[in-house]
């Protein structure tokens, strides 16, 4: 049985985190729920001998992925810190791996030291559906999507805005401003590919702001009707996310970071589907 009490850490581990959603209930730690948190502590503790806290840069909602989740823990281990994301990777499952691991200052938190998220929801348009992309993407064949439109719906969105239309019920936020830095909406052949990036997300924003944008792009909802609907907190016309399967967290940036940029900044791979 593991101890109850944790040594005095000597050294804080950052890690580089992948994961695929898919059979997980989210990032944070559940009762009777899998989740990714809780995998990787429960490796931590088997390694170490005693508990660990694995404090992530933030919560992923069930179904979602992550190309470069980042997380830190505490340990007075003395394995190096750069050793630990291949030995991590030995006990965890295959739907998670630890693209590197390093050492930080006891001052580095992966939550309030980050500067922004960013998040990226895929969108396949084919009328055929497609075995190789069901899990990562929203198959939306309903109607024709005009990327342009929805581009147009982004931007008004970039600056430090309320956007309680787009947050879900039961959230432990007190307030709704998000400070949206970035925003893309392209097409790759049947593939339209959504990022928004921002200093912090409210519970569920992304899924609910793309399930609107949806309309903008077939038409059924006009660009000034899509900026009114979150500039006057219109949540009762917000009606349905877009699956969590299509969504991405695709990286956390900070300005003190001990990773390369080809560790974290763009890893989740784009899809591209030659007509040729």
């Amino acid at each position: 049985m593991l101890e109850s009490y944790q040594p005095t850490p000597t050294q804080r581990v950052a890690l580089v985190i992948q994961y695929l959603g898919t059979h997980f209930h989210g990032w944070q730690r559940q009762l009777q729920h899998r989740t990714v948190q809780e995998e990787i502590e429960t490796a931590l503790a088997n390694i170490l001998g005693y508990p660990v806290t694995l404090h992530g840069a933030g919560r992923t909602d069930a179904g979602v992925h992550a190309a470069a989740q980042v997380a830190h823990f505490d340990t007075n281990s003395v394995i190096p810190a750069h050793k630990w994301a291949t030995i991590l990777n030995s006990y965890l499952p295959k739907d998670i791996l630890i693209r590197a691991s390093a050492g930080v200052s006891q001052s580095w938190h992966a939550r309030f030291s980050a500067a922004y998220r960013r998040y990226r929801y895929t969108i396949y348009t084919d009328q055929r559906p497609n075995l190789f992309t069901k899990a990562f993407c929203w198959h939306y064949y309903h109607a024709s999507l005009d990327e342009l439109l929805m581009q147009a719906a982004l931007k008004p969105l970039v600056g430090c805005h309320h956007l309680g239309a787009f947050h879900r019920a039961n959230s432990s936020r007190k307030h709704s401003w998000v400070e949206v830095q970035a925003v893309e909406c392209y097409r790759s052949d049947p593939f339209i590919h959504i990022e928004i990036q921002a200093d912090g997300f409210l519970y569920g924003m992304v899924r609910l702001l793309v399930g609107m944008l949806v309309q903008v792009g077939s038409g059924q909802r006009s660009l000034a009707n899509f900026t009114d609907l979150w500039k006057y907190e219109r949540r009762e016309e917000v009606k349905y996310a877009a699956p969590s399967h299509g969504l991405c967290l695709l990286r956390v940036g900070y300005p003190d970071f001990p990773f390369p940029k080809e560790v974290w900044f763009d890893t989740q791979p784009l899809y591209v589907i030659s007509q040729h």
